[in-house]
């Protein structure tokens, strides 16, 4: 059975959080305000979400920027579970700390995307997409295929590597990369190791793909300009954030809840 989530724990990860965005701030000082000397990223020949870049600011987008700190609390968060003493998953506590690592990462390349705009902001962003997408595939092979770890690591490496060469080389396919790889690893997992992951809670990942659906039909409100209040606080696609940090750790709770001594 799994244990139940302590105020200290979320207390732990929230402090870890705000750790992370003090060293964010103190970066972007050191790097902006005057992000215009650095490229900028692609969407700003188009549309870069509703919120209206304050430019000019250390912080150029704050809704959209102070909302990814979900993904790092949630990340954090996984952590902290993941080296509790009452640790009793199937889920090697290494794996889910790499997964709580990703999340992470989603989150920092997420604040410093939209509080650049800048080109290098944007491959940290989809650097960190790639590493989720990338963790959940190879988890649902490895299960699947009965692949050793020291394989699926090697496997996972190549993975992220061939991702992030394709991000350098043609930037604009980025989303429909990891909306292939998003897809592949949610078949993987379903049909094939789903099946050999004892005692697994599904209701937990089933709920993070509706999480994540529902999401992505806010993020195209947003990004089309459909729901659109480009001066407010309230930006869909901070909600955007949110509720992708939800998915990601419902996907964990689903990980977590696999009994050891499964097939």
């Amino acid at each position: 059975m799994m244990q139940p989530i302590s105020v200290r724990q979320m207390t732990t990860a929230l402090i870890l959080a705000a750790g992370a965005a003090l060293g964010i701030v103190t970066i972007l000082s050191v790097l902006g305000p005057n992000y215009a000397q650095y490229a900028p990223a692609t969407c700003t020949t188009t549309r870069c979400f509703c919120e209206m870049p304050r430019v000019g600011s250390l912080i150029v987008q704050p809704a959209n920027s102070w909302s990814s700190y979900g993904y790092v609390f949630a990340g954090f968060l996984m952590i902290v579970l993941a080296n509790a003493r009452q640790w009793s998953s199937a889920m090697p506590r290494s794996a889910a700390t790499v997964f709580g690592i990703t999340a992470i990462s989603v989150g920092l390349g997420s604040v410093l995307l939209h509080a650049t705009l800048t080109l290098w902001g944007q491959f940290f962003d989809v650097l960190g997409m790639y590493l989720v997408g990338s963790f959940m595939l190879v988890s649902g092979l490895s299960k699947w295929l009965r692949i050793p770890d020291s394989r699926a690591i090697m496997l996972y490496v190549a993975l992220c590597a061939a991702l992030v060469t394709a991000l350098i080389v043609e930037p604009e396919v980025r989303r429909w990369l990891f909306l292939v790889l998003l897809v592949s690893a949610i078949i993987v997992e379903m049909a094939f190791a789903r099946p050999r992951r004892a005692g697994v809670i599904i209701g937990f990942y089933i709920a993070g793909i509706v999480a994540k659906a529902v999401a992505f039909t806010i993020w195209n409100l947003d990004q089309n300009g459909i729901v659109c209040a480009p001066t407010s606080l309230l930006q869909g696609h901070a909600v955007w954030h949110l509720l992708g940090a939800t998915s990601i750790f419902l996907t964990f709770s689903y990980y977590r809840s696999e009994r050891r001594g499964g097939a």
